[in-house]
């Protein structure tokens, strides 16, 4: 009998930590509505993009809000992954261990930054607490374009994603209108741009998403006006399955659309702009303003 209770039992542990090994380092977390945070692109190597990335933000976030406090609870996550390694010897000290872990997990929300699945290959996100993830990365991108030291091997654009909610037109539509007042409420008047992809979603259409985000801009001032060249702002829309990730950006065709191996590149143009200040008046009497109307007509011609 002990014979074939040994040989169950090793069955059970095969199968317990073959199935562990297939989990997302990430802790079992994946993007949904309602995360904060910055979206990364990389070039195939995501372990290696998620390095780079905790190593860039760990550097500037500790720059712009200083040293990173870890909890107690976070300490002791970092004890429990190690012991986890370990073999187990034992199914049930395995299966304790397992709850551990999932209530671990869940200390880890108390991190600055923490990777979680983003749904697509070679796209990692990175959700974050305590911090504005546009003033970060707009920090990061600022001081590579003026340095042109390059910092990162495999990150190629790095967006912050200031809000989520699902990839549905009528709740990307509730959603925004109140998104986008910091920005585009009256008496606040911008010139604005709006940049869409999608991942694994085949239910959008873009032009239709594009029309509805432009039309709740000019509901919200109709002195806003599109600028397909420089715009003061860029909506950056980037659906991942059924998550819509929302952000607006400054400098965003300076900065080459916030990709870091561009930015370091020398540019004559870079001579003619600056990147953006705290000071928005000077840009938005940049350009006169036009009526909505117009405004979506140049949004249509642009996707043809």
């Amino acid at each position: 009998m002990a014979a074939p209770e040994a040989a169950a039992r090793k069955r059970r542990l095969k199968g317990h930590f073959a199935a562990r090994a297939k989990r997302p380092r990430s802790g079992g977390r994946q993007l949904e509505a309602g995360m904060r945070g910055i979206l990364i692109t990389c070039n195939m190597n995501e372990r290696k993009c998620v390095g780079e990335a905790y190593s860039l933000l760990g550097e500037y976030g500790d720059l712009l809000y200083g040293p990173e406090q870890l909890s107690e609870p976070a300490e002791r996550l970092s004890g429990s992954e190690r012991e986890e390694e370990e073999e187990e010897d034992d199914a049930e000290a395995a299966l304790k261990k397992e709850v551990g872990q999932i209530r671990a997990s869940t200390e880890r929300q108390l991190r600055r930054f923490q990777s979680v699945e983003s749904g697509a290959n070679n796209v990692v996100f990175i959700r974050t607490r305590g911090i504005e993830p546009e003033n970060l990365v707009h920090h990061i991108l600022k001081d590579i374009h003026t340095t042109k030291k390059k910092k990162t091997r495999v990150i190629l654009r790095m967006l912050p994603i200031s809000g989520t909610c699902k990839a549905f037109l009528e709740d990307m539509k509730k959603y925004t209108e109140t998104f986008f007042e910091p920005w585009f409420k009256a008496p606040n008047k911008s010139t604005f741009q709006i940049v869409y992809k999608a991942r694994n979603n085949s239910h959008m259409n873009r032009e239709e998403v594009i029309k509805e985000l432009a039309g709740i801009v000019g509901s919200l001032n109709p002195e806003n006006k599109v600028d397909l060249n420089n715009p003061q702002y860029t909506v950056v829309v980037e659906i991942i399955k059924n998550v819509c990730c929302l952000s607006v950006v400054r400098d965003y065709v300076l900065f080459r659309k916030y990709n870091l191996q561009e930015v370091v590149k020398s540019n004559k143009e870079d001579m003619q702009q600056n990147p953006s200040n705290v000071s928005e008046e000077q840009n938005s009497t940049a350009v006169k303003p036009e009526t909505m109307e117009e405004n979506l007509k140049e949004v249509k011609r642009e996707q043809e």
